[in-house]
């Protein structure tokens, strides 16, 4: 087998004594650092888990994970940006150590973006270097388009979109690039009903090692899967998998408001990433502030877990330039 192949199975079991190793470092094996603050926030819904690392003078940068439904834990590597600024994480309503609502109707893109007013009022960040990832990148999008943008003094955005449809019209262009007829074989099998099938299974595991993770999965990967496992919003809000977008942020589009969000933006993605380039370059061309995109080469869609040194060098020149 590939040294970089992984299952969701497999990451599991192995996360099993991976995040007891994160609990009791406060973070994740060898690159741990104890956080600065940490705690609970009340938001829409319910109570959600944060925490701080570092300190000074700087905008903090407040970080919006993916899914919908992961947590935190996979951004962690971010947390060498500490030495220069606060990194603050949360994990999002119904996610990782925050609360969990069985309520379905719980789970909306409104109720995430009030999320975001509520972190932010409650920890005092009346200025922030906003970064969102996937699903964090269109909680960041909807929330600056929601004229919600005051006290943002710049914008992350990675492996990002401003349309869901872009989004799932991209993932069909992907399909077309899997050898062996990966496409109609698993189109065949959604068609019949068998995605329960260990068949459909690999396949889908074949597009997750090509277009989401390409190395072996670190602590926060695993960390971060075992929560996806359990939270109810990738369901709702999401669907059963990366690449079929039947819940409710299935029709979510932003394009024609792009226009309204003038902070300077960093945009990055993956050379394959699975969300298409031209996801990205939307956002580029579309958004009015002074924007730049960057594309790690060998990459997909979990770039700060696959190369975390440059990720993180991206994210400081950034920053800190004039």
């Amino acid at each position: 087998m590939n040294n970089r192949r992984w299952t969701r199975r497999r990451a599991l079991q192995a996360a099993t004594g991976a995040v007891g190793a994160l609990v009791a470092t406060g973070a994740g094996g060898a690159l741990a650092a104890a956080p600065r603050a940490e705690g609970y926030a009340r938001v829409p819904g319910g109570k959600i888990y944060w925490r701080k690392f570092g300190s000074g003078r700087k905008p903090p940068l407040l970080t919006l994970h993916g899914g919908p439904g992961s947590s935190h834990q996979y951004l962690l590597p971010l947390r060498s940006l500490a030495d220069d600024r606060p990194v603050i994480f949360y994990d999002q309503l119904g996610c990782g150590r925050s609360e969990a609502p069985e309520d379905d109707d719980v789970y909306s893109i409104q109720r995430s973006v009030d999320e975001v007013d509520a972190v932010r009022a409650a920890l005092g960040l009346d200025r922030v270097v906003l970064l969102g990832h996937s699903w964090g990148a269109l909680l960041a999008v909807e929330y600056l388009c929601q004229g919600r943008g005051a006290g943002v003094d710049r914008l992350i955005l990675s492996g990002a979109m401003a349309s869901i449809p872009q989004v799932v019209a991209g993932f069909e262009r992907l399909f077309a690039t899997m050898p062996d007829g990966w496409g109609e074989k698993i189109h065949a099998l959604e068609k019949a009903g068998k995605t329960g099938a260990p068949e459909y299974a690999a396949l889908v595991q074949e597009f997750y090692d090509t277009f989401v993770l390409r190395v072996p999965p670190s602590p926060e990967v695993l960390a971060t899967l075992e929560s996806l496992s359990k939270s109810p919003a990738y369901r709702v809000l999401n669907g059963p998998n990366e690449f079929t977008i039947i819940g409710k942020i299935r029709d979510w589009d932003r394009r024609a408001e792009l226009k309204t969000i003038t902070q300077r933006t960093l945009i990055t993605t993956g050379e394959f990433d699975e969300i298409t380039l031209d996801c990205h370059e939307t956002l580029r061309d579309g958004i009015a502030g002074e924007t730049r995109m960057a594309v790690m080469a060998g990459c997909s869609h979990l770039t700060m877990n696959e190369q975390p040194a440059l990720y993180n060098a991206l994210l400081r020149g950034f920053l800190n330039e004039a």
